[in-house]
């Protein structure tokens, strides 16, 4: 149990040991700081810097220690975080493949009318079951959601499509482009882990939008033929 519990809130235990080591160092190297003052004063005030050091430095020890654990507590907080980042985007990879594989399927089976029905259904379900409670002042005027992260802003088709061909022309001059320029054009957040996803020139991504209503009124819903893991 308590190793599920460390390795479950290793981030809140490694920033809360990081957060006393920075207190501690600055209480011992005050201290630290106060002895060794007091222990040379009776010494000779001619005496050389290297000769101080001697007489005084065993009295660092303490806060010398904290620092080095305190980094350390510090480094493993960036390495907890890269370990979860890495597991994410797997996931991630893993997810929008088994997605793929099931819409050709539905397409091969059924026809794309029948994908643009169970898609339009879908985005009516995730907006029903995650109603807006916080709507992103943007600069068009119809409510819009983006089902990958299910957020709510107001924006427009014409300028959700421009945003598109934007991050296409992006992709086609340098190669890839993130989740990351696509919020920045759109007025949206960065994630923490958007800037590791996006889309390669391979494939352009492609706006799927979907129309509901929420309390009577209409939802463009929209999200990405793919989103893929860097």
């Amino acid at each position: 149990m308590i190793k599920g519990f460390v390795k479950d809130n290793s981030s809140i235990l490694l920033s809360i040991g990081a957060s006393v080591g920075v207190l501690s160092t600055a209480y011992l190297a005050s201290q630290a700081g106060y002895r060794a003052a007091h222990r040379l004063e009776s010494e000779d005030p001619a005496m050389e810097l290297k000769e101080r050091a001697l007489l005084v430095w065993k009295l660092y020890i303490p806060s010398a220690a904290s620092a080095a654990t305190t980094i350390i507590f510090i480094a493993g907080i960036k390495h907890v975080d890269a370990r979860k980042t890495l597991a994410a985007q797997t996931a991630l990879a893993v997810s929008q493949r088994a997605y793929e594989n099931y819409r050709a399927e539905v397409v091969e089976e059924f026809g794309e009318r029948k994908d643009k029905t169970l898609l339009a259904k879908i985005a009516e379900k995730r907006v029903k079951d995650n109603p807006p409670t916080a709507i992103i002042a943007g600069s068009g005027t119809v409510l819009c959601c983006e089902l990958f992260t299910g957020r709510y802003f107001n924006s427009d088709m014409a300028s959700l499509n421009r945003a598109m061909n934007e991050i296409n022309a992006r992709m086609l001059k340098h190669d890839y482009a993130t989740l990351d320029d696509f919020y920045y054009i759109i007025g949206l957040e960065n994630t923490m882990s958007s800037g590791q996803s996006g889309w390669e020139s391979l494939k352009l991504m492609e706006l799927e939008f979907s129309t509901v209503l929420h309390d009577e009124k209409p939802c463009l819903a929209f999200n990405y033929n793919y989103v893929k893991g860097f």
